[in-house]
Order: structure tokens, then sequence, then C-alpha cells
């Protein structure tokens, strides 16, 4: 089965997490899956290891509270006997109208996809620091590109997330830790499932998931999923500000 590795999945319900840990299951690792659905995780636990994984673990946490967020994380990594690999894939999708009339919404939305998210991978870094080694991967967004009036929010939180791990590629340049920022853009999971959906823009958790081992084995420190979201958001980033505001994205 080859050189297997001990992986860490926070978000592990996720569509595009799972189909993830699929891939991982298939070279015989050794995984541990965190959230929120205790039951749900199970069943995606007897499913990787009848695709071969080499052991399955499960976790039950609200990722987005982080408090005691160094202990919890360090008895993670004990369990698992150490730590290769690290997926951040969980967050919310929010809605902008909400989150401007309720700034708790809005503050959830924010601690969720950005705060908590950055907490997680310092401390995965900082495993990788000592260990000598090690992938850090982290689920952002092409709506972190550019600030637009029907997510902002969201965006933001995206943003914030996007420049914390170019600053930790940026740290580990030269050395054996990877860390990857996956920018997805519209993918058909059932956290987009209030979205209408169709046309050659969407993709698959799949098809985001081989993305994403390939940017690992490649070390490639950000990936547009799939690939030609770089050139729209290179088109959308450049946009003059008049003609970018008078568009309805």
């Amino acid at each position: 089965m080859g050189d297997t590795k001990r992986v860490l999945i926070l978000g592990a319900s996720s569509a595009i997490a799972e189909r993830w840990a699929r891939l991982r299951a298939a070279q015989g690792d050794r995984l541990l899956l965190v959230g929120r659905d205790p039951a749900k995780l199970e069943v995606i636990a007897a499913d990787l290891k009848a695709r071969g994984a080499g052991d399955v673990l499960t976790a039950e946490s609200d990722l987005a509270d982080t408090e005691g967020a160094a202990e919890r994380f360090a008895a993670h990594v004990e369990r698992l006997g150490g730590l290769d690999v690290v997926l951040v894939a969980y967050g919310v999708l929010g809605d902008q109208g909400t989150a401007q009339q309720d700034v708790g919404r809005l503050e959830h939305g924010l601690r969720a996809n950005f705060l908590s998210a950055a907490v997680w991978c310092e401390l995965a870094a900082d495993v990788f620091e000592k260990a000598g080694g090690g992938a850090l991967v982290a689920i952002s967004s092409v709506a972190g590109d550019r600030g637009r009036g029907s997510n902002y929010a969201y965006g933001a939180a995206k943003a914030g997330l996007s420049v914390f791990l170019e600053g930790l590629a940026h740290r580990f340049a030269g050395t054996p830790v990877t860390v990857v920022s996956v920018k997805p853009g519209f993918v058909d999971t059932p956290m987009t499932a209030h979205v209408p959906k169709g046309g050659p823009l969407w993709a698959t958790p799949d098809r985001v998931a081989a993305d994403i081992e390939k940017a690992i084995a490649r070390r490639r420190p950000v990936i547009y999923t799939p690939w030609f979201w770089w050139l729209i958001m290179l088109i959308i980033r450049n946009l003059p500000r008049p003609i970018f505001n008078r568009l309805k994205i």
C-alpha cells in the first residue's frame, strides 16, 4: 500500500472532505474524522474502512468553537499516533441579507469561516514544524478574491483565510512542510442545495477532491478548482470598479 499517512480531517462530513477521504482510504491511510454529527461520521467511517483505510477514528466536535483548541488538537494528534496531513474543510455559506440584519449571525459566519479555521491551521502548522514535515490543506473560496455585494460577509472571511494560508506557505517556503489553499468555484454540495445549478461552471465534489490530491503531491500553495476559475477570477479582480459595480454577481 506504499507510504501510508496519518490524516486528520476537520469537517469530515462535508461532501468535498468525504470524497477526498475516499482517495486517502484507497491508499491505506489512518484517518481521524472530526465533525458535529457523530452518527454521520460513523457512516462515513464504515464506508472508508470498506474502501481500504488502515484505520478510521471519529471525534465529535464543534470546530467553530475554539475554546481549549490547543488541548483538543493535541488529543487528535495523540489518537492518530502522529500527524502527516490535515484537511480543514468545514464552513458555513450563510445568507448575506441575514448577516446584514443580525450581527450575531455575521459574527458566527466570520468565526466559522475564518477565525476558527485560522486557529486550527496554526495548531497544525506548529505540529508540522516540530515534526519537520507534513501537509496542511484548507478550503477557502473564489469568493474571497473580490468583495461583492451579494456575499461580502462570506467573501471577507474566505479572503482572510486565503491570506492567512498564503502567509503560512511563505513561512514554510523551502521546507518539507506543504501548505495548500484550495479555492473552489461553484460546487454541487448540500451547502449549495438552495442555489440553482447547471452549466459548465459547476463542479462535483469528486472533481475538487481529485484536484486537492494533485495539489498536495505537487506542493502547490494555491489551487483554483476547477482550473478555469483562475482565469475567471483574474478577470474579475482586474475589472475597473465602475464596470464591476454594474455587474449583478
